[in-house]
């Protein structure tokens, strides 16, 4: 296959993303620079004649140059469905792209407050209304029981009077505990914290004044309506924007928080995935490396021999 039937081939495919398939222009040049740089790695070579181990050796190299996984794996996904088209085109036997992966994209590290930062973002501030008092509560209970906003959102207030009423969750302000519904219908128990006890006992006397048809609902919007996952999420933002914390605070980063906080003084990790409601070990193992971080950062501050 000549350049010229090469370019051929690209250009045609080109023009059938843009007329048929109808991708922006942007999507296009994206596409065009992709299979250049495959037309450069064939060289003499044609297209067609690149083999799974060729594309293979290409990855491998785009890798090797520290190329981000995520751009690695948008070529491929061009290349393949190049390939694709072509071999409707020719008689190839098989898509050499067919079957091959982009490297593992790295995890990033999940973001947590430092323990002054969250201790101060949860603190109680505003009047004694009811928007103050149910923040105060929703924030405190996230970061003392590391709950997912979900959880948080469908928490009720039980009447432990009547045997037969079932709920996803709930507090037990007396013993000091909220029973939650996580992932996979899996059951818990987290201890609270007393300063969420009292934040979450101080929205309860003024809860009352707000309820209309959601009445065993724990946390209640302006409107009487169970709080909404979205809700809490802007609050929050909001909440964090007021008081001058710099950093994006959403809801997981008060789960996050609590996690990397409770392992940095205990250094349980058992007892935290237990809390979390993780299944697997695995997903709680990286708040030991969020601990390792901070450690790292200590020693670089502190010790005469750190690597500046």
């Amino acid at each position: 296959m000549t350049d010229e039937t090469q370019n051929g081939w690209i250009q045609t495919y080109l023009g059938v993303l843009r007329h048929q398939r109808q991708l922006s222009e942007h999507s296009i040049s994206a596409y065009s620079l992709d299979l250049i740089e495959l037309q450069q790695f064939a060289g003499e070579r044609s297209l067609e004649s690149l083999s799974y181990f060729d594309l293979r050796r290409l990855t491998s190299q785009l890798h090797s140059q520290q190329l981000n996984p995520r751009s690695i794996a948008r070529k491929l996904s061009s290349w393949r469905g190049f390939y694709r088209w072509l071999a409707e085109q020719t008689a190839m036997p098989a898509n050499p792209v067919e079957g091959i992966k982009a490297p593992k994209k790295s995890k990033s590290l999940p973001k947590a407050l430092g323990a002054d930062d969250a201790v101060h973002l949860v603190a109680h501030h505003g009047s004694d209304e009811a928007t103050p008092l149910a923040n105060r509560a929703m924030f405190e209970l996230l970061y003392s029981s590391g709950l997912r906003v979900s959880e948080l959102v469908s928490l009720d207030v039980r009447d432990f009077s009547d045997a037969s009423y079932t709920s996803l969750g709930w507090v037990d302000v007396a013993q000091a505990e909220v029973h939650v519904t996580g992932k996979g219908n899996k059951q818990r128990i987290v201890p609270v914290g007393k300063p969420a006890l009292v934040a979450l006992q101080d929205w309860l006397a003024i809860r009352p004044t707000l309820l209309k048809l959601e009445s065993q609902a724990l946390f209640l919007n302006e409107r009487g309506n169970r709080m909404s996952v979205r809700s809490v999420q802007l609050r929050l933002k909001a909440h964090a924007r007021a008081i001058g914390i710099p950093a994006d605070v959403h809801p997981h980063v008060l789960r996050h928080s609590f996690a990397s906080h409770v392992l940095q003084s205990s250094g349980d990790l058992r007892a935290v995935q237990e809390m979390l409601g993780h299944s697997s070990i695995a997903a709680t193992q990286v708040y030991t490396a969020l601990d390792f971080q901070h450690l790292a950062q200590v020693y670089d501050a502190t010790h005469p021999r750190a690597k500046k």
